[in-house]
């Protein structure tokens, strides 16, 4: 009877328990602290996610949807498959892995994030051990900034919603999208649980991992793809090296980053500035190869010659990078399949 009990229990209590803390909520902040003391965790996990059932992460598994979904982007390909793989196989990692990507609007941030998480737990983005930030949606109001930051509200708040998820799991994954149109200052909040720390109020933050996505920094990036291409270069010449260094700075002194003078930057706990290039003519055409047989469509290369003219490209005279990346030849692409 007790157990029969308990397996009603939990299902009554599935809804408050599985569903991640959103940000911005203190109420809901408590709630994935609860997974972790739930009796009878085998049975629990029969009827929802849990955090014990991650998949573990094959490297080649993770090349491989690299490789056939990202585009243009050696560097990231690169530094994510060592710096993902690597992570997840050390089984005491000193700190949270943190990766901060930078590049213009299309160019595969959100795409990254998207594998990341889907090689890490099965439901990918949906998964509840995976949360998501938007700037612009969880703190729109620039102008209660002041009133926010003199009380704390926003910093206790980030960091409720930020522990309560990793006591639910440890192996919590956080992206903070828009990281450009954050107030500077803000992502502080949360020095805290990146540093070298192996507890923080009795938690330990050490296997979480931390995605920032930002547009700053991308003249930065481009200037350096413009100068291998003026020089004769192919872009995959181009090393992390050629970039790392000017493009943490850029952004540390850049006022709209949301990362200006960011003692997150001054600490070193950002793992990795991972640089997203430009893309080019060729590099768009194989987004929408994809996105045919995506759709199950044959790949008709007149039609993918047709949506890549279609696009914009700068710099005015040379037209060499695509403005919008790859962000919209999907919907280019509707207007031949309207029927």
């Amino acid at each position: 009877m007790k157990l029969g009990r308990a397996a009603l229990g939990l299902l009554l209590l599935a809804p408050l328990t599985v569903r991640a803390v959103e940000p911005i909520s203190l109420g809901l902040a408590l709630a994935g602290v609860l997974t972790g003391y739930i009796s009878y965790p085998r049975l629990y996990c029969l009827f929802a996610e849990c955090c014990s059932q991650k998949r573990s992460l094959s490297r080649e598994t993770l090349l491989k949807d690299l490789d056939s979904k990202l585009f243009g982007q050696h560097l990231a390909k690169k530094i994510i498959l060592n710096a993902v793989s690597g992570f997840i196989s050390n089984p005491k990692p000193k700190k949270p892995l943190t990766l901060s990507l930078h590049g213009w609007t299309g160019t595969g941030k959100n795409f990254v994030s998207k594998i990341i998480a889907e090689n890490i737990y099965e439901g990918g983005l949906n998964s509840d051990f995976v949360h998501l930030f938007v700037a612009t949606l969880h703190f729109p109001h620039a102008s209660n900034i002041t009133l926010y930051k003199a009380r704390a509200e926003w910093g206790d708040q980030l960091q409720q919603w930020i522990r309560g998820n990793v006591s639910a799991c440890a192996r919590s994954i956080f992206i903070f999208d828009e990281m450009d149109k954050m107030h500077a200052g803000l992502i502080d909040a949360i020095k805290p649980f990146l540093d070298y720390y192996e507890l923080v109020d009795r938690i330990s933050y050490q296997k979480a991992i931390f995605i920032f996505l930002s547009n700053a920094g991308a003249e930065k990036i481009t200037d350096v793809a413009l100068d291998f291409w003026r020089s004769g270069k192919q872009r995959e010449e181009i090393k992390l090296k050629d970039m790392e260094h000017a493009l943490s700075v850029s952004v540390f002194n850049n006022k709209n980053s949301g990362f200006w003078h960011s003692s997150l930057i001054d600490r070193n706990l950002i793992d990795y500035f991972v640089p997203f290039l430009p893309l080019e003519y060729k590099h768009l055409k194989m987004c929408i190869r994809v996105e045919m047989q995506a759709r199950g469509y044959e790949v008709d290369e007149d039609i993918v010659s047709r949506v890549a003219d279609e696009m914009t490209f700068f710099p005015k005279e040379e037209r060499i990078f695509s403005d919008k990346g790859c962000k919209t030849v999907f919907t280019k692409l509707d207007y031949y399949y309207d029927d």
